[in-house]
């Protein structure tokens, strides 16, 4: 295996795996407002949200921006949690409707990956040891894996709501309250039970 398939596929099981579900809880309430016509929009915030990952884990690996795991790992169900309260304070409103404010979003979405980024930066050092003089190709072929995963997870998201707005008949707005809710009573327990406390 080359080292850009080693380090893709890593990109794509940080995102594709049971103990990595905190990427997929936080795609899965950042895409539930959208329908496939929107396929643009979300195209644009799940890279983002990859950037934003990126840029955090290419900072902690050169040793640029260093924090508390335990800090960091209370943020990231905190992003997931406004994610989600957000998607429940405006479902059915006309902003909302229209697929929400795409400029907030973007901004959220690129500081949130940021937080996420923060917490692989460890993890991601030890991966690329040995391989001292370039960090970068491993960072960016760890991200394309990111993107890729992380595209798969919105896909399905649109079509599991595709399925249940078109053949079940659940309303737009049911959708995204129930997803929203689901992932909140998924988060708050990951939040209460936080080391930082």
């Amino acid at each position: 295996m080359t080292d850009f398939w080693l380090y893709f596929n890593i990109g794509l099981h940080h995102v594709l795996n049971f103990n990595g579900y905190d990427h997929v809880l936080f795609l899965l309430v950042l895409t539930v407002p959208y329908i496939f016509k929107d396929w643009r929009n979300v195209l644009v915030l799940a890279t983002l949200f990859t950037v934003g990952h990126t840029a955090s884990l290419m900072l902690s690996v050169y040793g640029v921006l260093t924090f508390k795991a335990a800090f960091v790992e209370f943020l990231i169900p905190v992003t997931i949690l406004l994610t989600a309260l957000f998607n429940i304070f405006s479902a059915g409103k006309k902003a909302a409707a229209k697929g929400g404010n795409i400029n907030f979003l973007a901004m959220t979405t690129l500081f949130f990956g940021i937080i996420h980024g923060l917490a692989f930066g460890k993890d991601f050092k030890i991966l690329i040891m040995g391989n001292e003089d370039s960090k970068l190709a491993p960072l960016l072929e760890f991200a394309l894996g990111i993107e890729c995963a992380q595209l798969i997870v919105v896909l399905a998201t649109l079509l599991i709501a595709f399925i249940c707005q078109e053949f079940l008949r659940v309303q737009k707005r049911d959708w995204i309250l129930i997803v929203s809710a689901l992932v909140a009573g998924v988060t708050l327990p990951m939040i209460i039970g936080s080391e930082i406390w």
